[in-house]
This record gives structure tokens, C-alpha cells and sequence, in this order.
């Protein structure tokens, strides 16, 4: 059975795309290095923010493992312009995938930017593999394997986050992992 680990990025100073890990968000990269102690993990893919490398730098150098970089797992942009109600707008895109606002992506999009990288990663010969991304694209995500996860789970994620996949015959299951070891 293929295990994908899905973790949202640590404590970052900012949303920009070189916004680097606060002093918290180091010390919760290297948790997360301890907390990937007993997992054979094999492949590591990330988003190729900044934060997002930061997060799992730990784990790949412990492990002597590449983050393979991939742009698909970049943060979904809401819009391109600036919405003082970006919450209120974002909870209206998880009730209608297609909704767009002006120069950003719908979830719908989004979502299949992240499908196409776990998808490709558990049609791979890796059983065990960590993707690195964004709290938006995760919940779009989860949203995809189970249709109650939504903008109010998107609101309760935590910096940073993990959740395993589980690839099975009765399709993909998923579960966090994070909050059983941090309370």
C-alpha cells in the first residue's frame, strides 16, 4: 500500500513566493524532520517557494534524499487583485469550484494542479513519498477524496500540517497525522 504525506509548510514571515520560515518555523522543520524518524521515506517533491523548501530541508539532508521541485505545488492564487474579503471570497470558491476572480484560478484548477503531482507520484515505484505544499492546494486536495472537507478544515489547518494518503482498492483514504502528535 503507497503512502503519500502531504505536509503544509512550517511558520513563515510572509505569503510572497521568498518569504522565508520565521525562527518558529525552523524549530517546527526540524519536529517535522524527528517526526519522519520511523517513515522509509524514498522521494520528497515541494513547491518550490521559499517556505515550502525550508520546511523539509531538515528531512532531505538527514535522509540524503533530492526535493524534486515542482511548480504545480505552488500556492493557488486567489485573485491578483488585492480583496480586503479574501476569506469571505475563498469560502465562496470551496461552494463553487468554478468561480474565478479576477486573475486567479478556480478550485477546480488549482485542485488538478495537485492531483496531477500525487497521482504521477503513486503511479511511481515510491512507496513512501512526502509532497510539500500550501494550505490552499492541501484542503482543495482533501476536498477531492472527500467532498465534506472544506473551507472550514482549510481554517483549521495548522503550520505546518500532515496528512497521509493511503492507496488502497478501495480507491484513497486520508487522515491526519499531525494534530495526533501535536495535541
Amino acid at each position: 500500500m503507497k503512502k503519500m504525506y502531504i505536509v503544509r509548510h512550517c511558520e513563515a514571515k510572509g505569503q510572497a513566493s521568498n518569504s522565508p520560515l520565521t525562527e518558529k518555523g525552523f524549530k517546527q522543520a526540524e519536529e517535522l524532520n524527528t517526526f519522519f524518524n520511523n517513515v522509509p521515506v524514498e522521494r520528497i517533491i515541494s513547491s518550490p517557494y521559499v517556505r515550502a523548501i525550508e520546511t523539509i530541508q531538515p528531512l532531505a539532508e538527514r535522509l540524503n534524499v533530492e526535493i524534486e521541485m515542482n511548480s504545480q505545488l505552488e500556492e493557488r492564487v486567489l485573485s491578483t487583485k488585492s480583496l480586503s474579503d479574501w476569506p469571505e471570497k475563498l469560502k465562496r470558491t470551496f461552494e463553487n469550484p468554478c468561480l474565478k476572480f479576477e486573475g486567479g484560478e478556480s478550485s477546480e484548477e488549482a485542485a488538478n494542479r495537485i492531483l496531477e503531482v500525487v497521482e504521477g507520484a503513486f503511479k511511481s515505484k515510491f512507496e513512501h513519498t512526502v509532497i510539500v505544499t500550501h494550505g490552499n492546494l492541501m484542503a482543495l486536495l482533501l476536498n477531492n477524496y472527500n467532498k465534506q472537507f472544506g473551507f472550514n478544515d482549510w481554517a483549521n489547518l495548522s503550520n505546518p500540517d500532515v496528512y497521509l494518503l493511503n492507496s488502497n482498492s478501495n480507491g484513497i483514504n486520508f487522515e491526519r497525522l499531525w494534530n495526533k502528535v501535536r495535541g
